[in-house]
C-alpha cells in the first residue's frame, strides 16, 4: 500500500471553498518531507514580466512546477500556498480559479492564503506565490 502523504479535505459546517479554487485543511504525517518553494512571480529566467495578469498567473505556477520537479514532486504535492495580488479584483479572482481548476482538475486543492498588495518587489509584477510541498 503507498504510504498517504497528505489529505486534503474540506470539513462539513464550513462552506465549500472549491468553486473559489482552494481547500480548507491540508493534513501533512509525521515523519513527511517538507520542501518550501519561495515566493515565484510572473518572469521566466528572461526577467520578462507580460502586462497581462492570466499570463504571469501561469507562469507563476510553471516555475513553482519546475521547482518541486526538482525534488521529484508535482503539484498535486503542495499542501498550502500562499498568493500575493496586486490590485485584487474580481477579474483577477476567476483567472485564479480556472487556472487551478486546471491545475487541480480533482479539485483537490492546496490551502491557500490570498492577500491583495499594493505592489510588489520588481515593478510590474502582478502576483507572487509560494508553496509548500510534501514528499
Amino acid at each position: 500500500m503507498e504510504k498517504q502523504t497528505l489529505e486534503i479535505t474540506n470539513p462539513d459546517g464550513i462552506y465549500d471553498p472549491r468553486p473559489h479554487g482552494y481547500s480548507h485543511v491540508a493534513s501533512v504525517p509525521a515523519n513527511s518531507q517538507l520542501v518550501y518553494v519561495a515566493g515565484q512571480g510572473g518572469s521566466r529566467t528572461d526577467g520578462i514580466l507580460s502586462d497581462d495578469f492570466r499570463t504571469q498567473v501561469n507562469i507563476v505556477f510553471e516555475n513553482i512546477a519546475l521547482a518541486l520537479k526538482s525534488k521529484n514532486l508535482t503539484m498535486a504535492n503542495i499542501a498550502k500556498l500562499t498568493t500575493l495580488v496586486v490590485d485584487y479584483d474580481e477579474d483577477k479572482h476567476h483567472v485564479l480559479i480556472e487556472e487551478s481548476n486546471k491545475i487541480w482538475p480533482d479539485q483537490k486543492f492546496p490551502v491557500n492564503t490570498l492577500i491583495p498588495v499594493q505592489r510588489l518587489a520588481l515593478n510590474g509584477m502582478l502576483i507572487e506565490i509560494d508553496a509548500v510541498a510534501v514528499g
